[in-house]
């Protein structure tokens, strides 16, 4: 599913008269008919259209961040998903206020950068590479990720986020990261870790454990990666769930 055949973003238009868009054969933008809807309607879409379309061409994601109901940003995947950074991180424990990241993973098609507290995890750095970014896409991001770097490094996110969490929950897929990915076939190197140990192995690693450290960057990586895998199927399920084809 493509921005270019979501009508939510349009004030005044829900996802029930956009079902009724898609079922009358207006899939996308450019095949709106001002007749299928009211006169006021036709006038916020076909303006929203206007300036939508531009925008994103000009691969403004920060305009569809503030457009689409944050439960429908995972439609802006499809879209973005070349200039996604898939993100996790890791932590001394759960509260932003006594606790530290100690590594940040960020994955780009092609690509995976893991930035390490002491070394070259830094908020410019870090700022950078989610200003390269036209989508965030993280697994709980929204609740831990983001708010602990925000308040660890001050960065600010202007794309659309997809925090596949609630996107599984739709789908019936709760639980952890890694109970979803047994649960849709998705295989990690190290199945046998969990967050508790990446506490474990940064205080090993602190004590002048290196290998602890490599295998600490191994276990974010798994997480990262899988999170491109775990967007694919999701996204695909979703669109399955949620796109109405004409008869």
């Amino acid at each position: 599913m493509r921005i270019e055949n979501s009508f939510i973003p349009v004030d005044g238009v829900g996802e029930r008269t956009e079902r009724s868009l898609w079922e009358a054969g207006v899939t996308r933008w450019d095949a709106f008919d001002p007749s299928a809807v009211g006169a006021r309607q036709a006038e916020n879409i076909e303006s929203f259209v206007a300036t939508a379309a531009e925008r994103l061409d000009d691969g403004d994601a920060a305009f569809f961040r503030e457009r689409f109901p944050s439960g429908s940003h995972w439609r802006c995947y499809e879209n973005f998903r070349e200039d996604a950074c898939f993100l996790d991180i890791e932590t001394t424990g759960l509260d932003q206020g006594r606790d530290d990241v100690t590594v940040v993973g960020l994955h780009t098609p092609g690509e995976t950068e893991t930035l390490v507290a002491g070394r070259d995890l830094t908020a410019a750095r870090l700022q950078r590479r989610l200003d390269d970014a036209n989508l965030l896409v993280t697994f709980n991001g929204k609740r831990f990720d983001v708010p602990f770097l925000e308040s660890a490094f001050g960065v600010d996110v202007d794309v659309p986020h997809v925090d596949l969490m609630y996107p599984c929950r739709r789908l019936g897929l709760t639980g952890g990261l890694k109970a979803i990915e047994r649960e849709t076939g998705i295989d990690r190197d190290r199945p046998d870790l969990s967050g508790e140990d990446a506490v474990r192995l940064w205080r090993e690693y602190e004590r002048g454990d290196e290998s602890a450290l490599e295998t600490l960057v191994s276990y974010n990586r798994d997480d990262t990666e899988n999170l491109r895998a775990l967007a694919d199927r999701v996204t695909d399920r979703l669109h399955s769930d949620v796109f109405v084809a004409p008869e």
